[in-house]
């Protein structure tokens, strides 16, 4: 039994070595355009999908800020009110099209590249016709806007002059990577090779796990066999 033990023993402390190297990689940060949805007087809500795809009815309101972040989480939200009545009040309706607010902010000199000095934010009243998209609206307003080969929106009204979801610094494998205007990802539209999504250790790392669970059991198995 002692020799079962050990090999037990030895077994435990190799998953659990394993798995102390297994804690939540930094997050890549990319400065980048955050999409998000207007709700309710003044909140705001991370888009779930990119401005290409979102089809907003009449009196709804987007915003695009400038920022740097890894997720969802870190993103900076635009800083002024996503309120309707605000932004179209001047704009009276018309048959066959519909008033989208728009609220751009371009972000802080600390998220502006190189050096550059963000515009002033704007707000705007898109109408356009009532099966426009997000993007749509924000073109109407907000020329030039350019994009990546992927769809990724990388500049509004010329801002920033070049580059597109560039990484900044930490680790690859951002779960949360800026959308495209088609809701991929930036960096190749995917997550990296092997990140789980959620921060935790990658599908490789917990199979490596099992296969020490599986070799450490059929060495106390043969041990069990030679006792007996």
């Amino acid at each position: 039994m002692r020799r079962t033990g050990a090999a037990g023993a030895l077994l435990l402390a190799g998953a659990v070595t394993v798995l102390a190297a297994a804690g939540p990689a930094q997050a890549q940060e990319y400065r980048y355009w955050a999409f998000w949805d207007g709700a309710d007087r003044g909140s705001w809500t991370y888009a779930t999908q990119g401005p290409a795809t979102v089809r907003p009815a009449d009196g709804a309101v987007e915003g695009f800020r400038f920022t740097v972040g890894a997720d969802s989480a870190a993103a900076g939200r635009p800083r002024a009110a996503a309120d309707f009545d605000a932004l179209c009040r001047a704009t009276p309706a018309k048959d066959g099209r519909k008033r989208i607010g728009i609220v751009i902010d371009f972000g802080t000199a600390a998220d502006a590249p190189g050096g550059a000095r963000p515009p002033a934010a704007r707000t705007a009243c898109a109408q356009v016709p009532e099966d426009a998209s997000a993007g749509d609206a924000l073109a109407a307003v907000a020329r030039p806007l350019r994009y990546d080969s992927n769809a990724l929106l990388c500049a509004i009204a010329g801002y920033p002059t070049s580059g597109c979801a560039d990484q900044v610094s930490g680790a690859d494998g951002a779960k949360g990577a800026p959308r495209g205007a088609d809701g991929s990802t930036a960096s190749g539209g995917s997550k990296g090779a092997g990140d789980g999504g959620d921060g935790g250790p990658s599908a490789g790392l917990l199979g490596g796990v099992a296969a020490v669970v599986v070799l450490g059991g059929a060495a106390v198995r043969q041990a069990r066999r030679r006792r007996g």
